[in-house]
């Protein structure tokens, strides 16, 4: 199947991928498409990028006390099953009209102390289960605000070097209104140099779009007329600060890729 030709399912697998559902021969074989379209590698790479902001954003959810108690009582409950099986020998075996009387007073104690133990963990469970449904509308509440806010992607592109090694993922935030670039590869510009990103329009010289910092995530700011007529970016290696939009790039083009509409 041409998963280019389906974005729906493309969406769903990339998805899985991103998650760690996707395993075996299939998960494989995605690895192997991305490698070689654009497209598949972008899906991808969006999806990672969605669930790895969801999760810095995400505030650390301490365990119920209640879940600690639970499993306090239910080890201690172990134990005295343990210790009352290691007993057994030390219970005197009398009799009562020729019945041996050691069995059956084992069992009953063994049984007392089980349903005492299933009782304490019915009840903590019921408790835990009433507080952790709070907490779960508490964290889908929190969650429902982080997708509201979550980036409304309308363009994206994977820019490659002479390889075909993804270098920087760059999608356009139709919501707010800009660039946002992220480093995926391991390139690093030297002190003394800057990446420049650069507009590639059908017709007419390169046109700069900003000049990159350091920082692994970078965002700028662009609007959607800006973008929608281009159908490709490149970035270049310049002196420190970048150059002048007007003469083009001057240092050598490192990478390069089509910026296409995301219909996922």
């Amino acid at each position: 199947m041409n998963l280019t030709q389906h974005p729906d399912t493309l969406d769903r697998i990339a998805a899985s991928y991103a998650l760690g559902t996707l395993r075996g021969g299939a998960r494989r074989r995605f690895e192997t498409m991305a490698r070689v379209q654009a497209s598949v590698r972008a899906a991808a790479l969006v999806w990672q990028t969605r669930l790895s902001a969801m999760t810095e954003l995400q505030e650390l959810a301490e365990p119920d006390p209640a879940v600690w108690t639970r499993v306090h009582n239910l080890v201690q409950a172990d134990r005295e099953v343990s210790r009352m099986h290691g007993a057994r020998v030390a219970i005197p075996r009398t009799s009562v009209a020729g019945i041996s009387t050691g069995g059956w007073l084992r069992s009953l104690a063994l049984w007392r102390t089980l349903a005492l133990a299933g009782i304490v963990a019915t009840t903590l469970a019921l408790v835990s289960g009433a507080n952790g449904r709070d907490q779960l509308g508490s964290q889908i509440a929190a969650l429902r605000t982080q997708l509201q806010a979550t980036p409304q992607i309308a363009y994206v592109a994977v820019l490659s070097d002479d390889k075909s090694a993804a270098s920087m993922l760059v999608t356009f935030d139709s919501r707010n209104r800009g660039l946002v670039l992220q480093r995926v590869g391991s390139y690093r510009e030297a002190g003394d140099k800057s990446l420049q990103l650069w507009a590639l329009p059908p017709s007419g010289g390169p046109r700069s779009l900003g000049v990159l910092g350091p920082d692994r995530v970078l965002r700028m700011d662009a609007a959607e007329g800006d973008v929608r007529a281009i159908p490709m970016l490149a970035i270049s290696l310049e002196p420190r600060g970048g150059v002048p939009s007007a003469g083009g790039p001057t240092g050598p083009v490192l990478f390069k890729g089509p910026l296409v509409p995301n219909t996922l």
